[in-house]
């Protein structure tokens, strides 16, 4: 097995063994990211020169037998909009003023504490509201599976990093479906935590920072440090005794719910309607009672959402400069320009929609012990578009699925059942009543085995 093809787990049973060394390691990710990097785009902020020193210090560590953390010597990326000290935070747009970092974020910092070795920061759109990796202030992140696809986002960068072998380990962030809309349409796995398991700061409605891995044991692994306790964050959850590296939750006695018609937004591609279909089967087959869920957010839930969230980017837009508001995403200051004008008592209602679609997501899914469903109602699109339909109007219509479960703060991950007829992968979202992060990473622990064997990850191209 080559050392970029190695998951955290077994880079640490390396390192213990003292077969590979972190800076052997670290060495190999470099090399691979150099081949991949100038078509793919999926980096900001490179380090590989500190990368390097801080191997080295690992290195020694392992020699005594004194790791430092549970991730010592692990190369890892974080998405730029979590800061680390030293480091501007652009928030993907050019009109951001790039001031370094004065600290690290929670998430940031409890990896930093564990070990982790960080390589780079990772791409995004403007201000995060793109499912894209169209950005005004980095190049266009492109999808290793090929370069002409979507990386989707808006962790465009880390899903792109995951897949290619950029290292074991990466963080994104989600509030409408970030983490889970990369995963499905790079291969890889997420979990979208409980909103508060992982501390972060700045908090707002909705807001998760979660792992993104090739697998369920590397995502478990990184729970255990992202959700270590940060006073920051004045939304989070008390800090909890979970054991995040148990095994395999069975499927048998379980009562699933088989959500396949969100009841707004994009149809279900036949494609993804059929793989999610089969993976059902499997749940089925072992022992689960899977049961359809009909569809819970209506097209009034969807587009409110998408009006609150204009009126929240034009509150932020609109205080730019002319200059400054030239410079971001023509796409993204068209959509802030629908924010304006609306009158507070409709805003009022875009506030209340939020906790609408919160008391029907709980109210639908609270029968079940987990919901499956596609991650998208499409597989990915072409790189150089923003969305899957491409227009500003309807800029929302394949978060249907996954938006909900941010509102009602419920556990959702992205793992992949299946490929279409291209080649393009397909994410089964696993979702699991509210706090049961835990649950969801061991029955997705499960599919990861029954699901059977998997393309070959992407290789750069010649």
């Amino acid at each position: 097995m080559s050392i970029h093809d190695m998951t955290a787990a077994e880079l640490l049973a390396a390192y213990k063994g003292k077969k590979l060394s972190p800076l052997e390691a670290v060495d190999a990710f470099i090399a691979r990211i150099e081949s991949w990097e100038p078509k793919l785009k999926a980096l900001y902020a490179p380090d590989f020169g500190n990368a390097r020193k801080a191997a080295s210090e690992s290195e020694k560590r392992w020699q005594m037998g004194h790791p430092q953390g549970a991730l010592d010597g692990v190369p890892i990326t974080i998405k730029e909009n979590i800061a680390t000290k030293g480091v501007p935070v652009p928030l993907g747009t050019a009109a951001t003023e790039l001031l370094p970092a004065t600290a690290d974020a929670p998430a940031a910092a409890r990896v930093r504490e564990a070990g982790a070795i960080i390589l780079a920061k990772t791409t995004m759109p403007d201000y995060g509201m793109l499912s894209s990796g169209r950005s005004s202030f980095h190049p266009l992140t492109r999808n290793p599976w090929n370069l002409a696809w979507n990386p989707g986002g808006s962790s465009a960068g880390a899903g792109a990093a995951a897949a290619a072998g950029y290292g074991p380990l990466h963080l994104g962030t989600d509030i409408g479906g970030s983490v889970r809309l990369p995963a499905s349409w790079n291969g890889i796995f997420t979990l979208k935590p409980s909103l508060g398991r992982v501390p972060v700061d700045p908090p707002f409605l909705g807001r998760v920072v979660g792992p993104m891995t090739r697998t369920v044991a590397d995502s478990a692994l990184l729970m255990g440090e992202l959700s270590k306790p940060d006073p920051r964050d004045h939304m989070s959850l008390p800090p909890a005794a979970i054991d995040w590296m148990a095994g395999p939750l069975k499927p048998s006695g379980l009562k699933i719910g088989l959500h396949l018609d969100a009841g707004s937004g994009l149809p279900v591609d036949p494609e993804v309607k059929e793989a999610v279909e089969k993976a059902a089967k499997l749940f089925a087959g072992a022992g689960a009672n899977v049961e359809p869920l009909e569809g819970f957010l209506s097209p009034d839930m969807l587009y409110l959402q998408d009006l609150f969230w204009r009126v929240r980017s034009w509150a932020d837009f609109s205080a730019l400069s002319h200059a400054k508001q030239a410079s971001v995403l023509p796409f993204i200051a068209d959509w802030c320009r629908g924010g304006a004008d609306v009158s507070g008592a409709t805003v009022i209602r875009g506030l209340n929609n939020y906790m609408a679609i919160r008391a029907a997501t709980t109210r639908a899914t609270q029968p079940f012990d987990f919901v499956l469903s596609p991650v998208s109602p499409v597989p990915t699109y072409p790189a150089e578009w923003e969305t899957p339909t491409n227009d500003v109007t309807r800029p929302l219509e394949h978060i249907s699925f996954t938006m909900p479960y941010n509102m009602s703060e419920q556990p959702a991950a992205s793992i992949n059942c299946g490929y279409t007829g291209e080649g393009k992968t397909i994410g089964l979202q696993i979702a699991g009543r509210r706090f049961d992060d835990l649950g969801v990473l061991r029955l997705s622990r499960w599919f990861e085995q029954a699901r059977g064997p998997q393309k070959p990850w992407p290789e750069p191209p010649q």
